[in-house]
Formats: structure tokens, sequence, C-alpha cells
């Protein structure tokens, strides 16, 4: 999903905002700059991959460059059209990824396949579709939106057209050599593995047919003037409008006749017929090959299967600072923040717990003091006040005899 939308959006948006770009001579150049070795790029890391997916990624990152490439020449409506053509196969290519993946019981190392077109025919067929649309075979769709890319690229620069083609070499080659190492020659799986092997139900196989048709057919609302003169292009003229008149094909060929255009679409179809035919030898015929390949240069090799340490380097430049920023946010969040409001708290029970003591010592001893005091006094009173005559008699009589005694103490003999 996330892909998809990486795809659609960046690709729409950077259209929509054509009217900039033309205005921007540098920053075209920039996205073409970076669109095309984005294609070029991709593919080279796609050729050394092993998870099935993995390879589709690469392939779609590849696919995106010859996009932004259309882009950085202004050919909008070529941008949109590959994009439209790309969803259709790639689609179909990762629908088919994960019939085969499901047909393994999760398996997504190609190492470990081969020979599954034997057991999942459907799948083997849109496969194939999808493989030889993708590597711009006429008349699949991929042939018609990839080579207007290519066309309009040298009208800007004959530089954009050899490094396109380049990426279209490496796409057929990956895909050929995908292709033979999941469904062709020998079985690389276990015999448990072989023994639930099996066709995907139709939820998974009508949409692959679906796809394959449209992998098929949906590239030819945008036939070229130079080989179909009197079909019209449906797609220039759909999208002509939305760009205010640019981004078409006729706006870009003025410089070079459709003899040239022709010409370079020979020479394309011919390096990628010859990209298959070399997959066909190193996977097939001569399957060796690339093992020896892979001895000969094994730092190459090892750079291209590790992706030009992209991922490390990502790791340390982007990743490892964002980590720290986020430790440091952690402790701040922890040591400040929170320590601040654990402060408040603590410093709230504290005194809470002192004006409780002082309650219950002081205002509650008082309290006490004074009620004993009190009790005390109503105890001594009870006994003097008892409302008998005969004792309060004694008691006057007690009490002149207390005053005399300390009368004649206190004169003397």
């Amino acid at each position: 999903i996330h892909a998809a939308t990486m795809v659609t959006a960046g690709v729409y948006v950077t259209c929509r905002m054509g009217a900039l770009f033309l205005a921007a001579p540098a920053a075209m150049t920039t996205v073409a700059v970076v669109g095309a070795l984005t294609a070029l790029f991709a593919a080279t890391i796609g050729l050394c991959q092993n998870d099935i997916k993995k390879v589709l990624a690469y392939s779609t990152v590849s696919q995106l460059g010859y996009m932004m490439l259309a882009v950085g020449v202004g050919a909008y409506t070529a941008a949109i059209f590959h994009l439209m053509t790309h969803a259709f196969f790639k689609a179909l290519l990762f629908l088919g990824a994960g019939s085969v993946i499901h047909a393994m019981s999760g398996v997504q190392d190609i190492r470990k396949m081969g020979g599954l077109g034997r057991h999942l025919p459907w799948t083997h067929l849109t496969f194939v579709f999808a493989g030889l649309a993708i590597a711009g075979i006429f008349p699949f769709a991929g042939f018609f939106s990839k080579d207007e890319i290519l066309w309009l690229a040298f009208n800007q620069n004959p530089i954009y057209w050899v490094i396109g083609v380049a990426g279209a070499f490496l796409t057929a080659f990956y895909m050929t050599r995908l292709y033979l190492m999941v469904f062709r020659g020998a079985e690389r799986f276990d015999d448990e593995t072989r023994s639930h092997v099996h066709e995907s139900p139709r939820v998974m196989t009508v949409p692959l047919a679906i796809l394959a048709v449209l992998s098929l057919v949906g590239g030819w609302i945008g036939f070229p003037a130079a080989i179909s003169p009197g079909i019209p292009n449906f797609m220039n003229r759909w999208l002509g409008p939305v760009f205010g008149g640019h981004g078409a094909a006729g706006d870009h060929g003025a410089a070079y006749g459709h003899g040239l255009e022709v010409g370079l679409m020979l020479l394309s179809m011919f390096v990628v017929i010859f990209a298959i035919f070399l997959g066909w030898v190193f996977y097939e015929r001569r399957p060796e090959l690339p093992g020896l390949l892979a001895g000969r240069f094994q730092q190459a090799y090892g750079l291209i299967v590790r992706k030009y340490l992209v991922d490390e380097l990502y790791g340390k430049i982007i990743l490892a600072p964002y980590y720290a920023l986020c430790r440091g946010a952690a402790w701040f969040d922890r040591w400040i923040v929170d320590g601040a409001v654990n402060a408040t708290g603590y410093l709230t029970l504290g005194t809470s717990y002192t004006s409780v003591g002082i309650d219950t010592y002081i205002v509650d001893g008082l309290v006490n003091l004074t009620g004993y005091v009190i009790r005390g006094t109503s105890w001594v009173l009870r006994r003097l006040q008892t409302g008998i005559v005969q004792s309060y008699a004694t008691a006057m009589v007690l009490g002149i005899f207390i005053l005399v005694s300390v009368y004649l103490l206190a004169t003397g003999p």
C-alpha cells in the first residue's frame, strides 16, 4: 500500500506541479537526472535479489525512475501513461508472486523454487504476460509507455535515452532470471513442499487473468504516431487539456522525424530481446555462469547483493541521529517533564503528611488535653456538689479547722 501510494502520489503531484517546473529549468534537469539514475540504480539491485518480493519491489523503484525521467523532460502525459500501464503489469507481478508464495506455503526465496510452471499453469501464463509487458515487448502495454518516455527523453538529451535503454536491458534480464528460477528448470524444493504445491483458487486466478489482458491491451490507447498515423493517441488527447497543452508526445518530437523514432524503438526492442536471450543463457542454458561471475567479481557482486549499502548508510546517516534524538527526548520527558510532575506530587504528599502530623499530635493533643482537664474538673466538682447537708457541714468544719491551724502556725506562740 505504501509503495503504491508513493508511486501514485509522487508522480501525480509532480505532474500537477508541471507549470512550476517549466518555470525552473534547473529543477526540471534535476528531476530528469535523478529519475534516469534511479531507473538504472534500482535495476542493478534487482539483478541479484533472491526474495521474489524484493525483486519486484526494486523493479517498482526502477519504473518510478522512468516516470520521473518523463516528468523531468516535461512529458507529463507519458509519465501518467506509464503510471497507468505499470499499474496493470506490476499488480499482475505482485499478485502472481503472491500466488507462488501461497503455493509454496510462505517460501519467498527463488533459489528454493523452480519448475513451478508445471504446478501453477494459470499463474505461470499470466506471469509471462507481466514479464513481457514490463520488459517492453510489442504489443504489450509496457512497450508503448516506456518507448514514449525514451523517445521524448531522447529529444531532450540523448544521454537520457542511453540510460533508459540500459535500465530496460537490466529490467528484461532480471525479469527473465526471476521467471526462469521460479517457473522453469528443476524443482529445488523438498518433497513435503511438493506434496502440497497447487494452483491458487479462482479468487486469485481470475484477477490474474484480468490483469494479464490489461497488461496486453492497456497500452493500445497510446499508439505513437510514428507507427500508427491513422490511430489517434487517446492518452494525449485526454490528458493534454489537464496539463495546458504541455507534456504530449507531439510537443516534443518536432526536432526529429518519425523515421528516427521507429529506429530507436527497434533498437530498444533489440536490446530488450538480447537481454532476454542473455538471461536464458545464464539461467537455463548455462546455469553455472552466474556463480562463476559472482566468484570472479566478488566485491561488485557483494556490493549489489547488499544494495550498495544503502540500508547501512541510511541507518547511520538518518536513523542513528533520529534514534539519538528520540533517546534525548525520552530522557527529557522522563527526568524533566515527568520529574517536575512527580516532584510536585511528592511536595503535595509531604505537605499533606506534615499537615496530618500537626493535626494529629498538636491540635488533637490540645483538644484531648482540654477534654481531660474539663473531665477532671467535672469529676472533682461532682464529688463536692453532692446535695447532702451533712457533707457540706463536715466540709465547713474541716475548712474552719484548716484555717485556724494555718493561722496559729503563722502567728506562733
